[in-house]
C-alpha cells in the first residue's frame, strides 16, 4: 500500500512522502492531493458498503478466498 501511495501521490519519491507525513504530524501544510484521495475513498467506501448491504455479502471474504 505504501509503495502504491508513493507512486500515485508523491511522484515515486520516498523523501516527498516522508516530508509530507512529518509535516502532517507537526500540523504544517501538507500535500492537497491526499485530501482529494481521502474524499474519493469515502465515496468508494460508501458504494462498497451499500453493495455489501444490498447483496448480503462480505467482500473481504472474496479477498481471503472464503465463501461469501
Amino acid at each position: 500500500m505504501l509503495v502504491q501511495l508513493r507512486e500515485e501521490l508523491y511522484s515515486s519519491s520516498w523523501d516527498r512522502m516522508l516530508a509530507d507525513l512529518q509535516d502532517r504530524l507537526k500540523g504544517r501544510p501538507y500535500i492537497f492531493k491526499l485530501v482529494n484521495r481521502i474524499q474519493d475513498d469515502i465515496t468508494r467506501i460508501e458504494k462498497l458498503r451499500d453493495y455489501e448491504k444490498q447483496n448480503n455479502v462480505n467482500l473481504a471474504a472474496f479477498i481471503k478466498g472464503e465463501k461469501a
